[in-house]
């Protein structure tokens, strides 16, 4: 077995401590960004549906695969 050295600096384990939580701070700010553009867009397919928006045959192909899934 390899033996150990000594221990980090402080000073180097509080940057590492930092910039972890900085990275998970971003990642759960871009988690919320995606959950609530997936909302709004969910939301703006429903309005389009109940104001007689377009019907399954005439959206782009992407759309309607997307619906008929659903």
């Amino acid at each position: 077995m390899m033996e150990e050295g000594p221990p980090a600096p402080k000073i180097l384990r509080m940057v590492w401590f930092v910039g972890a939580g900085f990275l998970c701070t971003f990642a759960i700010n871009k988690w919320r960004e995606m959950e609530r553009n997936a909302i709004l867009k969910q939301e703006e397919e429903q309005k389009n549906q109940q104001q007689g928006g377009v019907g399954l045959l005439h959206q782009p192909p992407t759309d309607s695969i997307h619906k008929a899934m659903k």
